[in-house]
């Protein structure tokens, strides 16, 4: 079965792999996508990776697909829409809940919501039910954010969450979004040894040629990154909302507010890699000036 032409259809669980099921959470939208996967890995034991919204007829739907074997409910990072139901569907399945060490955005599941749950790092999670499956840090998109690995089948799987989506790039939304973050993540994967095949994302569908989607989304932000320093070289100083219509000409203003997020990310990244200066860097209306090189 080729797994990148196996639509993402709500509610419905599909086997992707033997003992890699998915069911797609009926939110979908323009940060979304066909909505939130959640993935189900495993057989004797299952892990359940991202469990969605509080919506009850998905999580009814992922403790059907689990038959009473969910023993772990792993978060790729704490966001409404991937870790909202966790709390539930631990009532519901008595699984431990695991997540990474951060994580706290506007965006996120305050501590306080989420239950009983256990921090965890890299390289933990190292086998559940005979599968071997492994958290890898990935900060950037969110400061807790985590992506596993699962080898099975003779594959190698990065179930990635929200540190590549198919058919998105990602929004990095400071403060806690971080830009120098996201980029050494993800030239972090390019050196996993053995390398993944395949990526399961948490919005789309399969993607296959791994090390290549990540070079590409690399690119695409060193690209914008460029295009960032034209533009306030050329103006010298300038706001988010000043730079905006020229880095982001490409996008429609349906999604203008999002990468608006994006970009002040890219300008404290030149704050840190010192080619902009602030006086605010918290302030996402503040005001960046360039740094000029002296040769």
């Amino acid at each position: 079965m080729d797994n990148t032409k196996v639509p993402c259809v709500l509610g419905k669980p599909v086997e992707l792999l033997p003992g890699v099921v998915r069911i797609v959470a009926p939110n979908p939208s323009i940060m979304t996508g066909p909505g939130t996967n959640t993935y189900l890995v495993g057989e004797q034991q299952v892990v359940v990776i991202d469990p969605g919204p509080d919506d009850e007829t998905h999580l009814a739907a992922i403790e059907r697909s689990g038959g009473g074997r969910i023993s772990t409910i792993a978060l790729t990072h704490r966001h409404l829409d991937h870790a909202e139901g966790a709390r539930k569907l631990q009532q519901m399945t008595g699984a431990q809940i695991v997540c990474g060490e951060g994580g706290g955005g506007i965006e996120h599941v305050p501590s306080s919501h989420l239950g009983r749950f256990d921090v965890i790092g890299e390289g933990d999670l190292a086998s559940v039910g005979g599968f071997p499956l492994a958290a890898v840090r990935t900060p950037g998109h969110s400061s807790d954010h985590l992506c596993y690995i699962l080898d099975t089948a003779g594959l190698r799987i990065l179930f990635s969450g929200d540190h590549l989506m198919q058919g998105s790039t990602v929004v990095i939304m400071p403060p806690d979004g971080n830009m120098s973050d996201y980029m050494r993540s993800l030239r972090d994967l390019t050196r996993l040894y053995p390398s993944p095949d395949a990526i399961a994302p948490g919005h789309g569908t399969w993607m296959e040629s791994a090390v290549e989607v990540i070079e590409w989304f690399i690119r695409h932000r060193e690209d914008r990154r460029d295009a960032v320093v034209k533009a306030l070289t050329t103006r010298g100083s300038a706001t988010v909302d000043d730079l905006l219509p020229t880095v982001y000409s490409d996008v429609g203003e349906v999604l203008r507010p999002m990468a608006r997020y994006s970009l002040w990310a890219h300008l404290r990244q030149l704050v840190e890699e010192g080619q902009a200066i602030t006086s605010d860097p918290e302030n996402p209306t503040g005001r960046y000036s360039a740094v000029s090189v002296q040769c």
